[in-house]
């Protein structure tokens, strides 16, 4: 099944200045409006804004200067810039998202490892050395009510007791999911937790509206 991909924020708010400057919007050698500025527009972080300045200048759309800021480079520049995005990235995107996305895997890794320590910590408290820890299945039905809805959203922890440590989705793990993730139909959740938390949590994802 073929998957549709958003671009990353960044990467929309480079189109969308390119799209303004190619209009003439921003005209070439105006200075654009400050990081801050473009972050608070877009409701995002200054560090986003200047991940998308950075890959505008990358392709000669803006001039970065110290002192003084982005200023507007060349128009015909941003709408080649269009053109290459509306068929593919360009290479100099590809190669700063891989970075990106490098950066995050690190930063989910050592998540990972510090969510594998507190659960270990938590067994030693809690469990007899020779007792297995104890975790649970429970699949999401197809019809939840649930679908859709993000773990902070279900308080799921307050509401079961049960904390999930993974999503199984067909062939994809998803490992210390945050309070972000979502359900989808046909997930199976991991938890550990009392066999009580267990059943609250069966309860409350087969449960119907």
């Amino acid at each position: 099944m073929e998957q549709s991909v958003v671009p990353a924020q960044y990467l929309q708010i480079a189109l969308d200045l390119a799209e303004r400057i190619a209009k003439g919007e921003l005209p070439e050698g105006r200075r654009v409006y400050g990081r801050s500025i473009i972050a608070s527009e877009y409701g995002v972080s200054p560090e986003t804004v200047r991940k998308a300045f950075h890959l505008l200048a990358d392709m000669e759309v803006i001039e970065i200067r110290p002192q003084s800021g982005a200023v507007v480079q060349s128009a015909e520049n941003a709408r080649h810039y269009i053109q290459n995005f509306s068929g593919n990235a360009d290479s100099a995107s590809l190669k700063r998202r891989l970075k990106d996305l490098i950066s995050e895997a690190s930063a989910v890794n050592k998540q990972l490892l510090d969510t594998a320590a507190a659960l270990l910590k938590s067994r030693d408290a809690h469990f007899s050395p020779g007792q297995p820890f104890p975790n649970y299945t429970v699949p999401v039905p197809e019809d939840s009510p649930l679908i859709g809805k993000n773990i902070g959203e279900l308080k799921f922890w307050q509401s079961t007791g049960a904390t999930i440590v993974a999503i199984r989705r067909g062939q994809t793990v998803i490992l210390s999911p945050g309070p972000y993730a979502e359900l989808h139909g046909g997930d199976i959740v991991i938890l550990v937790g009392s066999p009580d938390a267990a059943e609250a949590a069966f309860r409350l994802v087969t449960a119907k509206e």
